[in-house]
C-alpha cells in the first residue's frame, strides 16, 4: 500500500505530462471565464487517453484501471487545474453510477459516449435548495405518465451542466413512502425536452468548471430510464458519493501540493534580513507541519482506494480521506500564501486561486460537517 503499483505510476505519470503541457498553460484563463475551448478540448483528450472511465470495465471502453489510479488522476490534474480535475472526477463518478446500476442497455447506450468523450461530460443531479446536506430531503417528483415518465423539480449546483451530455437524475417516486425510501434514479440525456440548464453560477474558485442549476418541467423521459429499482434510489447515491470522495480527497491533495511546491521553490530564492527566508526557523516549521499533514493525506487516500479496490467496505475510509485532505488543503494554500508575503496576494501568481479553488473541497460532494457524522456514526456502530 505505500508503493503504487506499476501500472497507477504509469497512468500518474500519463495524468501528469497532459496536466502539465495541456492543463496548467490554461488553468490561470479559465479561472478569468476565458480558454472554454480549449478546456472542452482538454476534456476531450484525457477521455482519449483513458481518464474519463477510470472504473469502467473495458467491454464499454473504459480502462479498468482502479480507485488507486482514480484518485492519484485526480490528484495530478488538481495540482494544474482544479476545474478540469472536478470535472473528470463528477465524469468518472457518473460512468461508476451507471455501470454499477444501469441495465444492460444503458451501459452499452451511454458508458462508451462517456469513455471516448462524446459526451464532454457526466453530470449528477441530486442537491436541491432544501436538499443539500440531507438529499432524502429532496422535492423533485417523477410521476408515471403512459408509457414513460414526467420529471419536475430543481436541482442546484450541478457540476458540468452546461456541457454534460447525459444525467443522473434523483427524483422522489412514492411520496407516501419513509423518508428516502421512496426515491429513483433515472438516466436523462442532455437536449432532452422539458430539461433546461441555467446560466453558470459565478464561484469563488474552480470557476472553470461550469456550476448550474438544472430545472425539469413536464420533462418526459422513458420507462427505461429509471436506472436500477423503483424506489432504490436513494441507497445508490449514499453508496456511490463514497467513492466520489476519493476523488475529490485526490483533487484536494493536488491542490495542496502544487501550492507547496511554489512556496517552497519561493523561499528558497527570496531573501530579507540579509538571507534566504528558507533559512530561517519559523519558516521551516511552517513547511514541515504542512508537508506531513499532505503526506497523511495521501496515506489516508490510499487506504481508501485500496478497500474499495479490494470489494471491502471503504465508505468510513473515505470520508476520513475526504475530510482530512480537504482541511489539509485549506491550511496548506493559506500557508503557501502567506510564505509569498504580498506577492502571495496578488494575481498574477497562482496563489491565491490554489487557496480559492481548495475552499470548495470541504463543501461538495458532502461537507466536513457530514464527514464527521459519517465517520462518528460508524465508529460508534461498530464499537
Amino acid at each position: 500500500m505505500f508503493t503504487e503499483s506499476e501500472d497507477v505510476s504509469m497512468i500518474r505519470e500519463t495524468a501528469r505530462r497532459i496536466a502539465r503541457e495541456r492543463l496548467e498553460p490554461v488553468a490561470a484563463a479559465l479561472d478569468r471565464g476565458e480558454s472554454r475551448d480549449a478546456f472542452l478540448d482538454n476534456l476531450k483528450l484525457l477521455a482519449e487517453n483513458g481518464f474519463m472511465s477510470l472504473n469502467v470495465s473495458e467491454e464499454y471502453g473504459g480502462t479498468n484501471a482502479g480507485t488507486a489510479a482514480f484518485a492519484a488522476t485526480t490528484e495530478e490534474l488538481g495540482r494544474a487545474c482544479a476545474s478540469t480535475g472536478v470535472t473528470t472526477s463528477v465524469t468518472n463518478l457518473v460512468g461508476e453510477v451507471i455501470q454499477a446500476c444501469g441495465s444492460a442497455a444503458q451501459k452499452q447506450a451511454h458508458l462508451p459516449k462517456l469513455a471516448d468523450g462524446t459526451y464532454p461530460a457526466g453530470a449528477f443531479c441530486l442537491t436541491e435548495s432544501g436538499a443539500g446536506s440531507d438529499p432524502s430531503a429532496m422535492k423533485a417528483r417523477a410521476q408515471k405518465s403512459g408509457n414513460g415518465w414526467v420529471l419536475n423539480g430543481v436541482k442546484l449546483y450541478i457540476t458540468s451542466a452546461s456541457y454534460a451530455g447525459i444525467f443522473v437524475v434523483w427524483a422522489v417516486t412514492d411520496p407516501d413512502a419513509p423518508k428516502g425510501k421512496g426515491i429513483s434514479c433515472f438516466l436523462v440525456e442532455a437536449g432532452t425536452p422539458g430539461m433546461s440548464v441555467g446560466t453558470p453560477e459565478r464561484k469563488m474558485g474552480q470557476t472553470g468548471s461550469a456550476t448550474c442549476e438544472v430545472r425539469f418541467d413536464d420533462c418526459r423521459i422513458p420507462a427505461d430510464a429509471i436506472m436500477g429499482a423503483e424506489n432504490d434510489g436513494f441507497r445508490i447515491a449514499v453508496a456511490e458519493l463514497a467513492g466520489g470522495r476519493i476523488g475529490i480527497a485526490g483533487l484536494a491533495l493536488g491542490i495542496a501540493r502544487a501550492a507547496m511546491e511554489a512556496a517552497i521553490a519561493y523561499v528558497k530564492e527570496r531573501e530579507q534580513f540579509g538571507r534566504k527566508i528558507a533559512d530561517m526557523q519559523g519558516i521551516q516549521w511552517a513547511i514541515a507541519d504542512r508537508e506531513t499533514e499532505l503526506e497523511a493525506a495521501s496515506l489516508l487516500i490510499a487506504k481508501a482506494a485500496h478497500l474499495k479496490d479490494a470489494g471491502q467496505p471503504f465508505a468510513q475510509a473515505a470520508s476520513m480521506a475526504k475530510l482530512y485532505a480537504s482541511e489539509a488543503a485549506q491550511r496548506a494554500t493559506y500557508t503557501a500564501l502567506q510564505l509569498h508575503g504580498g506577492a502571495g496576494y496578488i494575481a498574477d501568481l497562482p496563489l491565491e486561486r490554489y487557496a480559492r479553488d481548495a475552499r470548495i473541497t470541504t463543501i461538495y460532494e458532502g461537507t466536513s460537517e457530514v464527514q464527521r457524522l459519517i465517520i462518528a456514526r460508524n465508529i460508534l456502530a461498530a464499537a
